[in-house]
């Protein structure tokens, strides 16, 4: 009897072994090379900011406006290309469970796309991708099918190579539900919306390892965007704002998608043959995953007494920006944000989650020296994700794919954005605050709403449960 409990105990002790052991490794591992990318700063007479906006006059939405940019100019630089397109973007479907006549984003993208291909079928266009628009495999995308079928290289990201990010449930993964076959007819119904094909177990198991590829970025041979918006229709109407860039930048883009491309499937992307200016209005630099949070930290703490900090944000909760922020703001830095309210996605009610419980103690620990306004989201979401630090000096500008959040800056998820430093009397800048102010101060329509607004006693019980979130990292953001 006691050799069989020693068997059984030290059976059961491997095990915990090996679960502990994969959960350490795969939350620690190396990331594959090229990622957690930090280009050189490029100078470049040429950025441009583009906005997409949806608005109304009230709280009840009437006279309801879209301002969308951000997907015209994207086909305009399909349009424009001579050479070569890369493009790399999360979310890229036409499923919604609304009610509403969204943008054709998805439709007119690949449209065009592959016009381009026909026309020029020696040009090498290449899509980058999540695998969670085929159901991580449950499911062919219709869209990328027909660019496939026009000869488009379509590279779904391998995510199991890179680090996991819900430990008390990757061990079960790894070691279990990873292996299990995703072949067969998926039965289980589709989280994205439930007209959206449905999904086998397996695809769900590798949904519950939390993890993504959630940049959003297009480059030719001419020009590059590194936005925050999605290709995916649902999102048409989020707010949302895009950087336009020219110059040698452009490579370093090229190179950190191509690590992606490399450690997925094998293989290359083009360059551009364009001079290294050595002068120029703007400096910008092409930065991916952790190397935002660097940069973004080191340029907050530049902003001293009397300086300005201006977010837009869909995400905060990363501890070391928040910190960074209210040691800003104590230290004389007037510090403004906008922020959306975390009410609803796709038309779901959500928990207010990060966003309200993290608002509110940032409210409490600056003693009100943070200013914090929420978006007016009659449809949609406040979906922008950009960071500016305006010193006596010069501005730094962050913008991309990046929500702040541990996952989206700690090396777990794939993320995009562009830093940007400019004078302050430049024209970029001057477009920032005319934004900012614009949405700030409800100009022509109610942009934001006061921070009251959404702050209620059910606050405190938010608090905790992020803290808790938090503590055995099984957040969904």
């Amino acid at each position: 009897m006691k050799t069989k409990k020693k068997i059984i105990f030290g059976s059961v002790g491997i095990i915990l072994l090996i679960y502990i052991a994969t959960i350490l490794w795969h939350t620690y591992k190396p990331l594959p090379p090229g990622l957690s990318y930090e280009g050189k700063l490029h100078y470049t007479d040429d950025v441009q900011m583009i906005t997409d906006l949806t608005y109304a006059q009230n709280e009840k939405g009437d006279d309801l406006q879209h301002e969308l940019q951000i997907f015209d100019e994207v086909n305009r630089l399909i349009e424009d290309a001579e050479q070569f397109i890369v493009l790399d973007f999360f979310l890229f479907d036409h499923y919604s469970d609304e009610d509403i006549d969204f943008p054709k984003n998805v439709e007119t993208l690949t449209a065009n796309l592959v016009e381009k291909k026909e026309i020029n079928p020696k040009m090498p266009i290449t899509f980058i991708t999540d695998p969670l628009n085929i159901g991580y495999g449950s499911y062919e995308n219709k869209w990328f099918e027909q660019m496939e079928d026009a000869g488009i290289d379509v590279v779904y990201t391998d995510l199991d190579s890179l680090r996991d990010s819900t430990p008390v449930y990757s061990g079960l993964y790894r070691t279990i539900f990873r292996w299990m076959d995703v072949k067969g007819e998926g039965w289980i119904p589709n989280a994205m919306a439930n007209e959206a094909p449905k999904m086998t177990l397996a695809s769900y198991m590798t949904l519950l390892n939390i993890k993504a590829n959630h940049r959003k970025a297009i480059v030719t041979d001419k020009e590059a965007i590194v936005t925050s918006s999605n290709p995916h229709n649902a999102s048409g109407f989020h707010g949302n704002v895009a950087m336009k860039v020219t110059g040698s930048v452009l490579n370093d883009i090229l190179e950190a998608e191509e690590a992606v491309v490399n450690y997925t499937n094998g293989g290359t992307l083009p360059r551009v043959k364009v001079d290294e200016k050595s002068d120029g209005k703007y400096q910008v630099q092409y930065i991916t995953e952790k190397k935002i949070l660097d940069t973004m930290l080191a340029d907050i703490d530049k902003a001293q007494k009397g300086d300005q900090i201006f977010l837009g944000m869909f995400f905060i909760a990363e501890e070391n920006v928040v910190e960074a922020l209210l040691d800003a703001a104590n230290r004389g830095v007037d510090v403004k944000m906008i922020l959306d309210p975390n009410e609803n996605s796709f038309g779901s009610q959500k928990t207010g989650l990060p966003n309200r419980p993290v608002a509110q103690r940032m409210m409490k620990d600056s003693k009100g020296a943070i200013d914090i306004r929420w978006y007016n989201t009659v449809i949609g979401q406040y979906h922008t994700k950009l960071v500016v630090v305006q010193t006596a000096d010069e501005t730094y500008i962050s913008n991309g794919a990046a929500n702040l959040t541990e996952r989206a800056l700690n090396n777990y998820n794939l993320e995009s954005n562009l830093r940007i430093i400019a004078q302050n009397d430049s024209e970029l800048v001057q477009d920032i605050n005319a934004y900012f102010t614009r949405l700030w101060n409800n100009e022509d329509a109610l942009y934001t709403v006061d921070f009251e607004k959404y702050q209620d006693d059910f606050t405190f019980y938010q608090r905790s449960i992020i803290r808790l979130q938090e503590l055995f990292k099984l957040t969904t953001y």
